[in-house]
């Protein structure tokens, strides 16, 4: 499952980069579905920070990973 997660963080970095932030996967909770990443650069600590999480992050890997319930940043 982490091989997964990273292919589809890798494509969420391209889009980040654009904004000089990235994320890093922190841990993956296979048995509850989540995924632990940590926002990097002007991501973290940006008021749409959680938006970017939920609308971005988690739609793309809940989409490609029918497993990956729910994304948490740390």
């Amino acid at each position: 499952m982490r091989e997964a997660v990273e292919k589809v963080l890798d494509q969420v970095r391209v889009a980040l980069r654009l904004h000089a932030g990235g994320i890093e996967l922190v841990d993956i909770e296979p048995e509850r579905g989540v995924v632990k990443v940590r926002l990097t650069g002007t991501c973290d600590g940006c008021a749409l920070s959680n938006i970017t999480l939920k609308q971005g992050v988690e739609s793309a890997l809940c989409q490609a990973i029918p497993e990956v319930r729910e994304v948490i940043a740390v």
